[in-house]
């Protein structure tokens, strides 16, 4: 008797797949539940430290308390009296101003040293260093680095003016000069990272616009003009919207170099937060400021992710 063997006909095509096995669908969920570990660690993380900040803010801003006993809703009576305080326009006047100076020195600066260390054919990565160096000071060190810079007595930038023979500055203590100074330790400290973004996106540009430009006679003026700039310009837009979101919270130039001084030349929005809070012991007056300036910055924040939003497109 012989035995006829049979071959199996293939699946067509466009059936179902074959249900998974007990051990396929554990490794699966196993896979899975991972994945959503780490998440919901990410999202816990975030929503402690982010999350509920903004929301104690919120509440506080509308209560009084002193993290003792109970708290007391009071309404607008902190924004009525952190409005009526004396120093409250001076405080968003002086981060208004020190906003406009760290957007002329240190938004204009770093674009300016990355075109050249983009120029550069030799010693660039070291010159990057040399660059970034500043960023990895821990900012503390680095504002009491620039206070003995600007010490009116053995100070550096006076002992350079000395040798000059130009008269010594009171950098700290004069209101013609004291905004001014923090504006160029926030530039100091924040160089190395504008730099170093703007030198990336200067590197994506295409290498044959620029010869192009060379061959019609474009000089590196005209080439920074009417290539560099239109070539990074979202960038340059991104930047400046984050520069102006990081200065208008500007704290820790005023609260180590002046205390807010001379005759609260340098007093922040955040600065007179922390007094508020800290200082005056009415922390639902330092959670108003905060709540008026988390609205500010959200004005800034839109504009930000619309113009990602672009950027992705």
């Amino acid at each position: 008797m012989t035995t006829v063997r049979t071959r199996s006909r293939p699946a067509a095509r466009g059936h179902a797949a074959p249900p998974r096995t007990p051990t396929r669908r554990r490794r699966a969920v196993r896979r899975n539940l991972t994945a959503y570990g780490f998440l919901c660690g990410a999202l816990i993380c975030f929503a402690f430290f982010s999350w509920y900040p903004i929301v104690r803010e919120v509440l506080l801003s509308f209560q009084q308390t002193n993290f003792v006993g109970d708290a007391t809703w009071v309404g607008l009576d902190n924004f009525r009296t952190v409005v009526e305080d004396p120093v409250f326009v001076d405080a968003w006047v002086n981060t208004a101003i020190f906003t406009v100076l760290a957007l002329v020195i240190g938004y204009v600066v770093p674009f300016a040293i990355a075109i050249v260390l983009n120029e550069l054919k030799h010693a660039r990565g070291y010159l990057r260093f040399v660059v970034y160096l500043p960023v990895m000071l821990p900012p503390a060190v680095a504002v009491l680095l620039f206070k003995w810079f600007y010490d009116p007595g053995p100070g550096l930038f006076n002992q350079i003016l000395g040798f000059f023979q130009l008269p010594g500055l009171s950098w700290l203590d004069s209101t013609d000069t004291a905004l001014v100074s923090l504006v160029l330790v926030s530039t100091w400290m924040n160089l190395g990272s504008g730099t170093l973004i703007y030198l990336a996106a200067l590197q994506t540009i295409p290498g044959e616009l620029y010869e192009a430009a060379e061959l019609d006679g474009a000089g590196l003026f005209r080439r920074i003009r009417h290539i560099t700039i239109p070539q990074t310009k979202l960038i340059l837009l991104v930047m400046l919207l984050l520069q102006v979101i990081a200065t208008m919270q500007v704290f820790i130039e005023p609260f180590l170099l002046t205390g807010g001084g001379p005759e609260d030349a340098t007093v922040t929005v955040a600065y007179l937060m922390y007094q508020y809070a800290f200082n005056f012991t009415n922390f639902g007056g330092g959670g108003a400021l905060g709540f008026m300036l988390m609205l500010v910055l959200m004005v800034f924040s839109v504009i930000y992710l619309r113009v990602s939003r672009e950027e992705a497109r």
